[in-house]
């Protein structure tokens, strides 16, 4: 027997984020042509999200050592002067100034994806962008795609409380936000609720034995990747990075250039984004150790898992990565937050499954995030249009329960390593397609079309830590570079190859 399903005809709808996933969904939102009102709160003073980047932020207070707690609270800005107005006085009234948030990107950052692998499915990237991005090229990349949607856009408007209106599971929802600069609270109704504020807020610090004592003894020596900003800050210093994610590759290598080598790399296996593909320079330059056993507090040292023990250690730089942690969703039942691992009771990692009129975009980890929000909003601008159904909450609530079958954490609910990224991307678009048809709309009545990946796109994902270790390797002349062609990765000579050798996967 097929359940029944639910459907949904939301009017209005609120974003809770103006960062790409936000600007995304606004976009294809708009291109349903079915809703009264659609609105972008947005806490920044800019669009962007997390690819606004803020040198010297210091005040944030979301970071304890160790930081094992999901459940924190709304981030508070920091009011800076207007770049180059000389005036510094902390006054949210004063109009030159600037409510920032502090964001994990950092001075030298470079994407670790290639650009046309991790751009909008309707927005070519300028010709000149270099092949993986600087972060100023992706924040004006991300403002030229949203340009359309500003005018749906609340500056410098937080999101303080999201709840239902009433115990009906269909009932809408109360927005309750605040406006930075004039502390003016308000409160709104919605029909449904797109969160968009991304999960790189609350910072993961692991309680290792000895830490909180190290941490006493020597204030300010234990930090994470969130608030590192350029490697300069480790000039002749004994430094210890944690962790082998991107983040983790690519900062203990930036500091590595600057600090006493080699650098200290604590790594549960081996990063994707170094292996055996890193340069003889930098293999010399950082050292990679097992992961620490405990901190020495007497000798400011830590010991090892395999008991090598190294003293004192000038700084320690945790790249562990993020809780998710949605404050201002707190009296939402069931709890939406718990160990901070996952979003509970998500089906497709997309909608809330007790209230499916409450949505998220990008919690996924380990993928593409642009095509992937464009594919999510997709779906979710169809359901809440009415030209698609969810299923009924029993079988929403079993494909909860065989993902977590599926995983040996629920740390890795949302983790989508490659290919299952690119697969989770083309069931999306699949199913945004066989929404029905509507008169007036584009694409002859099929609405905004969402990304699909084809050979090149899955050829590419495969390929992109090699791609960008031989991007890192031609040092300055990198950024001169556009194209994957440029470093002698053709996708030409591997679809030959994969001709000639039918039953071969290599690896180019």
């Amino acid at each position: 027997m097929t359940c029944p399903t639910n459907a949904i005809h939301a009017r209005r709808i609120a974003i809770i984020g103006a960062g790409p996933s936000g600007v995304v969904a606004a976009k294809y939102l708009c291109a349903e042509e079915a809703f009264e009102k659609i609105v972008l709160f947005e806490q920044r003073s800019r669009s962007g999200g997390i690819w606004n980047y803020t040198p010297d932020l210091r005040g944030e207070d979301l970071l304890a050592i160790p930081q094992t707690n999901p459940k924190r609270w709304n981030q508070s800005p920091e009011w800076k002067a207007t770049p180059g107005k000389a005036d510094d006085r902390v006054d949210p009234n004063d109009l030159k100034k600037t409510p920032l948030f502090l964001s994990p990107m950092y001075e030298n950052l470079e994407t670790n994806i290639p650009r046309g692998l991790m751009g909008f499915n309707d927005l070519k990237w300028p010709k000149d962008t270099q092949l993986f991005p600087t972060h100023e090229s992706v924040l004006e990349y991300i403002e030229a795609y949203g340009k359309e949607v500003q005018h749906l856009v609340q500056y410098e408007t937080q999101v303080i409380k999201v709840q239902p209106f009433s115990d009906n599971m269909d009932s809408a929802w109360t927005v309750q936000t605040r406006h930075l600069r004039s502390g003016k609270v308000n409160e709104e109704t919605f029909d449904a609720v797109i969160v968009a504020n991304g999960h790189f807020i609350v910072p993961y610090i692991p309680d290792i034995p000895g830490i909180r004592e190290w941490d006493k003894r020597n204030p300010g020596l234990i930090t994470h990747s969130k608030y590192y900003r350029r490697p300069s800050d480790f000039v002749n210093k004994k430094v210890i990075v944690v962790g082998n994610s991107a983040s983790g590759a690519d900062i203990s290598n930036q500091i590595a250039q600057y600090c006493l080598t080699p650098l200290i790399w604590s790594t549960r296996s081996i990063s994707l984004f170094s292996a055996t593909h890193d340069s003889a320079e930098t293999a010399q330059k950082r050292k990679e150790y097992r992961p620490i056993k405990q901190l020495l507090p007497s000798s400011r040292g830590v010991e090892f898992q395999d008991g090598v023990s190294l003293h004192e250690i000038d700084a320690i730089v945790f790249a562990t990565g993020y809780f998710y942690s949605l404050p201002f969703l707190e009296d939402v039942k069931p709890p939406l937050i718990t160990d901070g691992s996952h979003v509970n009771n998500t089906y497709q990692h997309l909608f809330f499954s007790p209230r499916p009129t409450l949505s998220f975009l990008a919690l996924n980890q380990r993928v593409v995030p642009f095509p992937i929000a464009e594919a999510q909003s997709a779906v979710i601008a169809r359901i809440y249009a009415g030209r698609l159904s969810l299923p009924a909450l029993p079988e929403m609530q079993a494909w909860e329960s065989s993902r977590k079958a599926e995983i040996d954490s629920d740390r890795n609910f949302h983790l989508l390593p490659f290919p299952k990224d690119g697969e989770y991307l083309n069931y999306l678009s699949q199913w945004a397609l066989r929404a029905r048809t509507k008169e007036g709309l584009i694409n002859g009545g099929k609405g905004k079309i969402p990304p699909v990946w084809g050979e090149w796109e899955f050829w590419c994902r495969e390929n992109f830590p090699s791609i960008r270790r031989a991007f890192s390797q031609l040092g300055e002349k990198r950024k001169h570079i556009t194209s994957i062609d440029d470093l002698g990765f053709s996708f030409e000579n591997y679809v030959e190859e994969q001709q000639g050798k039918p039953t071969e996967n290599k690896n180019l």
